[in-house]
């Protein structure tokens, strides 16, 4: 089954277009991603084990929840869809917390704060083989194992630093 993208320019402005992930994207195109964050109160973050047949970083540990925004969807509505495909859950969000831009785009990050005991995630599935809780150190021990999606150092301690200032969580 393809997956298809809206285009996007530098400024994230539509380029009126669509392309296929499987063709990837050409000079000034671009696309979002995006990725949830969900936390306890013990500053925790739901981390979640790609399944070992994924075709992108397969075993490896990841944030939350994170994909790319389909043709048609908005970056919301993307990473609502994300959330129940890699977890089973459904959860609220507003807007992204912060974006990040890459090469290929945008990364909209969606940090949420779970005031009540998460349900069990539909977990294992075609994505995700296991979850867990983790805290910053763990995460940047998996990170340098080389057990972890090679984010840089900084951008995992970034999202941790923001869940700390940010009012979403008082």
């Amino acid at each position: 089954m393809s997956e298809l993208w809206d285009l996007l320019d530098d400024e994230r402005q539509p380029l009126g277009r669509s392309a296929d992930r499987a063709a990837g994207l050409r000079a000034g195109e671009l696309h979002v991603v995006v990725h949830v964050c969900l936390f306890n109160r013990h500053g925790q973050m739901l981390i979640q084990r790609r399944t070992d047949t994924k075709p992108d970083w397969p075993g490896l540990w990841d944030f939350s929840v994170g994909g790319s925004v389909h043709a048609g969807e908005t970056s919301r509505a993307g990473a609502l869809r994300e959330v129940r495909e890699e977890l089973g859950l459904d959860v609220e969000l507003t807007r992204p917390s912060f974006t990040f831009n890459f090469e290929y785009g945008f990364d909209d990050f969606y940090l949420l704060l779970l005031d009540a005991p998460l349900p069990p995630p539909a977990v294992p599935n075609d994505e995700v083989a296991e979850v867990r809780w983790a805290d910053l150190d763990d995460i940047i021990a998996l990170l340098r194992a080389g057990e972890f999606i090679n984010y840089r150092e900084q951008v995992v301690r970034f999202v941790f630093d923001f869940r700390g200032r940010s009012n979403i969580f008082d």
